[in-house]
């Protein structure tokens, strides 16, 4: 079984979502005895040497971030993904090709033509509704009116995925929407991640815990809503960490003896901030796709306490503590830092994640779709 995966980026380190759920697909693809010829994008991160070590091939294009691709009909993120090279590879042999996002669907407006082989696409968004969220969040003007931009010309191309001869989509509500424009065949795919089991630790802790990507628009603001709006002014500790925390934030933080930043940990270090935690706290502007670091602190962390739209379209609402006002938050908060952590809610939380997220069933359902 040979099978071209296209990824929007080089998904190791797999460090944030989107090429968490590339990585650890790719990973179990291989383990299951599928030979990867991985394509990756280069922009921002390097070459890696591990991904040789699970693939058949691992071949690298440079994106080009040019800015005549802003006034180009398709989408910036597809624009600047058409590779004469990657076509002309894929046009080698008749392997199927999984695409990694609406990114990479230039290549199945080129390909869907030529011959009958099967061409799938993992979506891992509603993508003009995700632009369009985060344009309501993004605070500097020309950055705003790109993402609007986007949002509009993404809609406009999304009927590209009816080409494809499966869509693979994250979500319940995701899997709904593909349906209703009217895709040839829609399959859950749920987020593939570095678990077996859940590792949460019994027993307490005694801090809160958020984490995201702090580059991201989405992730600051979530950020800064829980330092003003819930922790100022309470007993409770918050530990946030991310990726390059932004000097406001830093300087946020530092205003409040009951908070504390962690920028830029390792995998190891997050681990075990999330495990030593005792809630995890997460919160989100959008409802849409499904956010890996739920899944991340639902199997490595005790309490989660999230908003909405964190478990918008999945299934994850009873293992999860919801609230979505300020004063909700801090109800919820005076329970759960008091409420130890049981083998109770451990069995609980095993059995509904691995019914709906186990990594091994889930690549074998995808490999009986492909082939």
């Amino acid at each position: 079984m040979h099978l071209h995966v296209v990824s929007f980026n080089v998904p190791f380190p797999a460090d944030y979502g989107g090429v968490i759920d590339v990585f650890h697909r790719v990973r179990c693809l291989a383990q299951q005895g599928v030979k990867v010829h991985l394509h990756c994008y280069t922009y921002g991160r390097t070459e890696a040497q591990e991904l040789q070590q699970i693939c058949e091939e691992v071949c690298y294009y440079k994106r080009e971030m040019l800015p005549h691709h802003l006034l180009a009909k398709r989408p910036f993120i597809v624009a600047s993904r058409c590779n004469n090279a990657l076509l002309e590879r894929l046009r080698q042999d008749d392997y199927p090709i999984l695409l990694e996002g609406l990114h990479n669907c230039w290549l199945l407006e080129q390909l869907r033509s030529e011959s009958k082989r099967t061409i799938v696409v993992r979506a891992h968004n509603v993508e003009h509704d995700y632009y369009a969220n985060l344009a309501q969040v993004e605070k500097r003007w020309w950055k705003r009116l790109y993402l609007r931009q986007d949002a509009r010309k993404l809609r406009r191309y999304e009927p590209v995925l009816l080409k494809a001869d499966a869509v693979l989509a994250i979500t319940e509500a995701d899997a709904a929407h593909f349906q209703e424009i009217g895709c040839r065949k829609v399959v859950l795919h749920p987020a593939m991640h570095p678990y077996d089991e859940v590792i949460s630790q019994e027993g307490t802790g005694n801090y809160a815990f958020y984490h995201g990507n702090l580059t991201v628009p989405e992730n600051y603001h979530a950020a800064e809503w829980l330092i003003t709006q819930v922790f100022a002014n309470t007993q409770y500790r918050l530990v946030i960490a991310g990726k390059r925390p932004s000097q406001l934030l830093q300087r946020l933080v530092s205003q409040y003896d009951n908070i504390q930043l962690v920028a830029s940990p390792d995998d190891n270090q997050m681990q075990q901030l999330m495990q030593d935690a005792q809630v995890n706290i997460l919160v989100t502007d959008q409802p849409t796709g499904l956010k890996l670091k739920l899944l991340n602190s639902l199997y490595c962390g005790r309490h989660c306490l999230v908003n909405s739209n964190m478990l918008a379209g999945t299934p994850l609402s009873p293992i999860c503590h919801v609230a979505d006002t300020p004063q909700e938050m801090k109800q919820q908060l005076a329970v759960l830092m008091q409420r130890s952590f049981t083998q109770e809610d451990m069995i609980l939380r095993s059995e509904l994640l691995s019914s709906y997220y186990s990594n091994v069933a889930n690549i074998q359902h995808l490999i009986e779709i492909i082939f």
